[in-house]
């Protein structure tokens, strides 16, 4: 496809979505907490390891500690959420818009993989006083 030489109309897909995953055993998430998948498509919290992808966050409590893999599912919302920055050389600062993100637990991002200890959280969206907000498709 060539560059544009005018205006076109794209469309947009709603910003939040949600989606529903087997929950790992011996998890619980809690409302707001950043998720991510392991490498079953297993919905965990987000924490530093590695093998492990971003998904969105929990609209609710799902709490998996007594259940087997997958005997609960949890629907996981993809969007644009605030969550903590790190601090030191792992803050995330305006300069870093657009760059992923690292998942230090479910409730901090950080700017770098840690030497590779962290996983992928999700993207960049902004940097205020308020958190970092982290795009998640």
């Amino acid at each position: 496809m060539a560059a544009l030489t005018k205006g076109r109309n794209t469309p947009e897909r709603a910003s939040h979505s949600r989606r529903a995953f087997p929950v790992k055993a011996g998890v619980q998430l809690f409302p707001g907490a950043q998720v991510a998948v392991d490498s079953s498509g297993r919905a965990v919290p987000m924490t530093t390891a590695l093998a492990l992808r971003g998904i969105g966050r929990s609209p609710a409590l799902y709490d998996n500690r007594l259940g087997a893999d997958g005997a609960l599912t949890a629907e996981v919302e993809a969007g644009t959420f605030v969550f903590a920055n790190s601090a030191g050389a792992d803050e995330i600062t305006k300069a870093d818009v657009g760059n992923d993100c690292y998942g230090v637990d479910d409730q901090t991002v950080a700017k770098t993989s840690a030497s590779n200890t962290r996983s992928i959280a999700g993207k960049i969206f902004d940097v205020t006083a308020e958190g970092v907000s982290v795009r998640y498709s």
